[in-house]
Order: C-alpha cells, then structure tokens, then sequence
C-alpha cells in the first residue's frame, strides 16, 4: 500500500513538472522544434520545412482549430517572424507574406476559417546565418491589463519613454512622412493649410532597449512577451510598398542568449493624413505567441 501510494505521489509531482515554466520558450512563449504542432492563437499550428531560397527565408505551415467552437485569432491577423541574433526584426502576414515574391516557386498560405496551409516568406534577409527559429502572434491577442499607449507626431515622433510603464524604452530615430501618392513632406509643410488633406503614412523609425533578465522575468509572470503597436493603419498592402514590408506591429523577442534588449526596426502609420501623421498612437501591449527552434538550438 505505500509502495502504491509512493508511486501515485511521483505521478502527482511529475504531471506538475511537466508544465513548469522552464518547459516553456524564451520570454512566456509556447517553445516546439520545426516540424511539430502547437496550441497557439486558438489553432494547432505547426511551421516546418525553414529553407532558405534567394534572399528569402521559407517556412510551410499547417493549422487546424484547436476547438471549432471556441474562439481563435482570425487566419489573415497571424504574423510570423524571424527567431535569432538579427540585425533587425523580420516579420510577415501569414496570407499575403509571399505576394511580392515572384521569383520563386512556392504555394503561397491560403486559409478558410477552419484552415491556414501553405508556404510563407519572410525577407529579404541577406545575412540568413543568424536564424534560429520562427515566432507566430496576432496583433489582435492581448493579455488584458497590459497595453501602455503613447502620442506620436510627424515630425519629432515619439518622445522617450520611461522604463518603468513596461520594462523597455522606446525613442525614434528616424520619421519619414508622406503624402498617399509618395510626395514626401517636410517640417516647413505643417505651415501649409493644404498640405495635410486625403491620406498619407508616416514611417517611424524605433529603438526598443531594456535589460535582457528583466524583460524575462516580466514576460514570465505576465504570460507572454511584448508586442509594439501603431495606429491608425490599414489592411492589406496599403499605400505603400514600404508599409506593406514594415507593418503596423513587431513582437519583441530576442535571441535567448542575448543579454540586453536592442531591437531596431520601422513601423507604418497610415490612412486619412492628419490621423496617420499629426496624430497616431504608438502601444506597448503583452501577447500570447509560439516558437518554433531549429533542433540544434
């Protein structure tokens, strides 16, 4: 009897372990290695097949509800991007990520409500070497409590951020402003009364810097990393070639190894020009995502 009682005690404490946080990816992300399923965003999702053709990096993915009836990230919300050391953050929309890409041969994802299969591309990358893994999120999941909001304005952008609101701080580098038919504006423009009318996008150049241990330990308990918003946006391709490369949104998830923060990337605002322009919100919110590794690291 206590033999047996022994025994279902070790069961207990094991089925416990299994689920420990060290099980889990970097930074509360869902961890697999390329090839296998996941539970993520409401979907087994799996990514497998990461090759590697011309400047582009290629994965194949294959999803399923997780539950039919429960809810789950709409197919067109889900971005995948580039797990590693990299120079800068490379993400793409699961639907669409290949339009551009007409010197290769891949089947581009195509997705029902109940399905997402196909190829993804995510680039150009010239220096492929730093890849390690793929990442998946929806800019439209976030942990609730956690979204810190800030102004932006053409032409000084965002003013510097205190670490204390999330842990990272986020300044601009760079503010590029256009009209919706490419006409670049200058500061002198906001003294012209019809500079500002239709449409237009601005491109927001961001450092995102933070202690590497600290963003961990605040991912942990919070359930996941962070994700970095903006507003107003459109969907699709946009006005601009540019948008459609940079997007709207970027998950902050650094290699592992690294021990600071120190992520460079360009975000899009765009749509009626005043919003997009004089008026557009940058977000700092938590997100659930997935990693997939390759099996070496």
């Amino acid at each position: 009897m206590r033999r047996a009682l022994v025994a279902l005690l070790a069961i207990v404490v094991l089925t416990a372990c299994s689920g420990s946080p060290e099980d889990s990816g970097p930074y509360g992300v869902e961890s697999a290695t390329l090839g296998e399923s996941q539970a993520t965003l409401g979907w087994n999702l799996s990514v497998a097949n990461l090759r590697f053709e011309g400047d582009y990096v290629l994965v194949d993915v294959d999803a399923a509800p997780t539950d039919p009836a429960a809810p789950r990230a709409k197919p067109e919300s889900i971005r995948l991007g580039l797990y590693g050391a990299l120079a800068h953050p490379i993400e793409a929309n699961a639907i669409g990520g290949c339009s551009d890409v007409t010197d290769l041969n891949v089947t581009p994802a195509t997705a029902t409500p109940d399905s997402l299969r196909g190829t993804v591309c995510l680039g150009p990358l010239r220096d492929q070497t730093q890849v390690r893994g793929v990442y998946a999120y929806s800019p439209q999941d976030r942990i609730a409590g956690t979204t810190v909001a800030y102004p932006a304005s053409f032409p000084v952008g965002l003013t510097p951020t205190n670490d204390s609101d999330t842990g990272l701080i986020l300044q601009t580098s760079t503010v590029d402003a256009f009209r919706a038919d490419g006409g670049k504006l200058n500061p002198t423009a906001l003294g012209d009364p019809t500079a500002f009318q239709g449409n237009g996008y601005m491109l927001l150049g961001l450092e995102i810097t933070g202690l590497a241990a600290r963003y961990r330990d605040d991912s942990a308990r919070r359930g996941g990393p962070l994700m970095v918003t903006v507003a107003p946006t459109l969907p699709g391709k946009g006005l601009s070639y540019a948008c459609s490369v940079y997007g709207s949104s970027l998950l902050v998830l650094p290699e592992a190894s690294l021990e600071a923060i120190a992520v460079k990337a360009s975000l899009c605002t765009q749509g009626e020009i005043n919003a997009a322009l004089l008026y557009p919100t940058v977000s700092v919110m938590g997100t659930h995502a997935a990693l997939w590794t390759t099996p070496s690291v």
